[in-house]
């Protein structure tokens, strides 16, 4: 199996072109690490009963017909007030299943798929972004992405998308061309914010990951190749959770969602939403081998990307955390002899005075809980971190030899590039 360490130079998922060829975004792709097997279990065997002929044809077609009209009505897309409820024959099980198909099938085409049902939510909340360069009065497109509407004519997309452009404008589904301002971006998420002065958008709606489930629906909406005619989709899973994903040079995205829902050039900046059609990533890489694209696809998991776009609305810039460590994996040992990741080790304080050494914590400390979030890698704490504002008061709980410590920590801003001391293994800053 290829690996995704460098191999030749892939065309760039990020920005495509309209008219003409530009510099690829620099992408080299690290190896995801393999997930860990999902446990399954299975409950006793139901015991078989005789049913006629007709009750088993009667109880197929309810069934069908409650597995599509459930996900309409829980896309918003039946309005009408349902007939009451009618008492069926003497079996306990049709009971239920007649009372849930006359409740919910009121309205709308039983035949429409979750993809169907999603893009019709979905589609009008996403956007093709262009951007390009205004000289002497003359645009010069140089190249284009996708963007998913908020609330009030603000559109999120990615930091790479609008990178180094000039001018920036929008496309709506419907062919509306606007200009947009660039309200602000943020490199370490590969986040950015635009506004357009236009009423009446529809606004995506927020889901969230905090219950997703490798194997759960997964639909990618975007304008891949900067095509005319707006946004396409794609349906896939959620393939792995809480990826690393490293591109252009130091350039690291943590905790990032996989999804083989087809993610291509243009497609950065669009939509990752459920299948209730709320958004949970915003679309942003693609893996790539020596064989070329993968079929990997990577999304800012929402919670970030919600924290990062409003400080930019707020303010127009992000402000990062920092504890005050370099750190690195904490690897323990389990009775059966098992290596397991116990937290994140303070190898080193930044300096005198940072948060983690004015709150009691040393080197050889290990960082196994923030405010509640387990703590089991170097990863897991920056990405805890980076939903936190500067100022914010966290509660932090290291192991010290076999014995907890908890401190209150009040989170400074990141320096601007802290060089990091320890090398081996999953290190970093914190």
């Amino acid at each position: 199996m290829d690996d995704l360490t460098p191999g030749p130079a892939p065309e760039s998922p990020e920005i495509q072109p309209p008219t003409e060829r530009i510099e690829p975004h620099p992408a080299p792709w690290v190896t995801p690490q393999p997930a860990p097997p999902v446990q399954t279990s299975s409950g006793p065997e139901g015991r078989r009963s005789a049913i006629s002929t007709g009750v088993v044809a009667f109880i197929a077609a309810v069934l069908g017909a409650v597995a599509v009209t459930g996900l309409l009505a829980m896309l918003g897309l039946f309005n009408e007030t349902p007939p009451e409820p009618v008492a069926a024959e003497d079996s306990t099980t049709v009971t239920t299943l007649v009372e849930r198909v006359i409740t919910e099938i009121v309205a709308g085409d039983a035949t429409m798929s979750v993809a169907e049902a999603v893009a019709v939510k979905v589609v009008p909340s996403v956007v093709t972004v262009e951007v390009g360069d205004l000289e002497e009065d003359v645009l010069t497109l140089t190249g284009s992405g996708s963007g998913v509407i908020l609330d009030d004519g603000y559109i999120i997309t990615n930091d790479h998308v609008i990178e180094g452009a000039t001018v920036s404008r929008v496309v709506l589904q419907d062919g509306r061309t606007y200009d947009a301002e660039i309200v602000g971006a943020d490199d370490y998420t590969d986040l950015a914010v635009l506004k357009v002065d236009v009423e009446g958008l529809t606004p995506i709606e927020f889901g969230s990951t905090e219950d997703l489930a490798i194997g759960q629906t997964a639909i990618a909406v975007g304008n891949p190749l900067g095509q005319e005619g707006g946004a396409s989709l794609t349906e896939g899973v959620i393939s792995a959770l809480s990826r690393m994903v490293q591109f252009g040079g130091e350039s690291v995205l943590y905790g990032m969602l996989q999804t083989d829902a087809p993610i291509t050039s243009g497609s950065s900046g669009g939509a990752l939403v459920d299948a209730s059609g709320d958004l949970i990533g915003i679309t942003s890489a693609i893996g790539v081998g020596r064989g070329g694209a993968e079929g990997i696809g990577y999304a800012i998991p929402i919670e970030l990307v919600r924290r990062v776009t409003s400080e930019i609305i707020e303010t127009g810039t992000v402000h990062h955390t920092f504890l005050g460590i370099y750190g690195q994996d904490y690897v323990k040992t389990a009775d059966d002899g098992a290596l397991t990741p116990g937290g994140a080790e303070i190898a080193e304080l930044w300096e005198d005075g940072s948060p983690a050494g004015d709150a009691g914590f040393k080197p050889g400390d290990v960082i196994v809980d923030v405010d509640g979030t387990p703590i089991r890698t170097m990863e897991d704490l920056v990405v805890t971190l980076r939903l936190y504002r500067v100022g914010d008061e966290i509660e932090v709980t290291v192991m010290r030899g076999d014995e907890p410590v908890t401190a209150d920590v009040t989170l400074v801003e990141r320096p601007e590039d802290p060089a990091p001391i320890v090398d081996e293994g999953s290190s970093g800053d914190g």
